[in-house]
């Protein structure tokens, strides 16, 4: 790793624990994974990732998410547009909460933390191209370099068989978000008979 990128961590890193000490609503980008930002509040940090409590352009919860610190390209502390933020959630009585004991030092952790929450998560993966994507369903377990999810669908229908994940691909791991929720409720009990993975068949994502 060169010293300007070494440097540069450092930086978010700073920044990324002054804004969870002072509870300040910031604004991050990783530009390497999406054009859009993120704004909402660093509610926890571990090792590898951080917890960001996300409020949406619509001015609302959008979503809990584990990023990964070395993701972020850009972060304002505070977000410019702090002032008219916080306000509106005022006006809109919107509390910010989240899970009190969250791990955050490895994927693993922030799987298994983010799953004791929520009934499905979201899984981002940075391996498939240029893009991020993003794959939801409920975790149903753990192999030694990764873990199963059952998917669900875009069109919100429940795969029949599990889809493997290894840790070293994930980039993020959220959960709670309106389409998460939105998905789920649609998609409804997913089905018992589903087909187990194996590692003959390589990851099914």
């Amino acid at each position: 790793m060169s010293k300007i990128v070494e440097m540069k961590q450092r930086g978010v890193r700073a920044k990324l624990r002054e804004a969870h000490e002072s509870g300040a609503l910031v604004r991050l980008w990783r530009a390497e994974h999406e054009a859009a930002s993120f704004t909402g509040f660093v509610v926890g940090i571990g090792k590898e990732f951080f917890l960001l409590w996300a409020l949406g352009d619509y001015i609302g919860f959008d979503g809990i998410y584990a990023l990964r610190h070395r993701d972020v390209t850009e972060i304002e502390v505070p977000d410019k547009n702090a002032g008219f933020l916080l306000k509106a959630m005022a006006l809109k009585d919107i509390k910010p909460a989240w899970p009190a004991d969250f791990k955050l030092d490895d994927v693993d952790g922030a799987v298994r933390s983010a799953a004791a929450s929520a009934a499905v998560i979201a899984v981002h993966v940075d391996t498939e191209g240029d893009d991020e994507i993003c794959y939801v369903g409920r975790l149903l377990g753990f192999e030694p370099d990764g873990f199963l999810l059952q998917e669900i669908t875009p069109d919100a229908e429940w795969l029949r068989e599990q889809s493997f994940f290894g840790f070293e691909e994930v980039s993020a791991v959220a959960f709670n978000g309106p389409y998460h929720q939105a998905l789920a409720q649609v998609a409804g009990t997913p089905p018992d008979d589903i087909r187990p993975f194996s590692r003959d068949q390589g990851s099914l994502h």
